[in-house]
């Protein structure tokens, strides 16, 4: 299975960064500003098939308008934001867990991928984009004849189709 991550070795460096600038702005009265501007990275669940790569990506809380999804140079880049709710009329938060800001997440592709040919759809919460497999990375079905050569009584045999990653041998 093809793994679609980009590695960024500092990126546990600046979430850690991060949450120490949140509690010490959050010991000094900054709660507002703490929840409107803090990041995250919504989880993604990466799978294959013999036809596609899917990403789910998990965006419960956020319009569709503001999630922007493009493919540039061979990169996947997922953009959004989640907006703070000033509407509440219960102001006196004992703790607020959920995450607020703009997130962005890249995905390098694999050159298997045909990049004209991608899907996304938003339905409760999670992002669903399909990347389509070129053609020629698709597995194709082998005829293997059996027998000598002189043409005489050869059989041919037909291969089995080629399991998925998800079923058992």
């Amino acid at each position: 299975m093809t793994v679609l991550t980009r590695w960024e070795p500092f990126r546990e460096f600046v979430t850690l960064q991060d949450r120490m600038n949140r509690l010490f702005r959050d010991s000094q009265g900054g709660q507002e500003e703490a929840l409107t501007t803090s990041t995250f990275a919504p989880p993604v669940d990466v799978y294959e098939d013999e036809h596609n790569i899917t990403l789910k990506i998990e965006v419960p809380g956020i319009d569709e308008k503001d999630i922007d999804v493009r493919v540039e140079n061979n990169t996947l880049t997922v953009h959004g934001e989640r907006k703070f709710e000033k509407e509440e009329k219960e102001e006196n938060y004992r703790r607020v867990e959920r995450q607020y800001g703009s997130f962005t997440r890249t995905f390098t592709l694999p050159q298997t991928v045909d990049a004209e040919n991608i899907q996304a759809d938003y339905d409760k919460g999670v992002l669903k984009v399909k990347l389509a497999k070129k053609a020629e990375a698709k597995p194709k079905q082998i005829k293997v004849n059996v027998g000598s050569s002189n043409g005489g009584g050869q059989k041919t045999l037909d291969s089995k189709p080629a399991k998925s990653a998800g079923q058992a041998a």
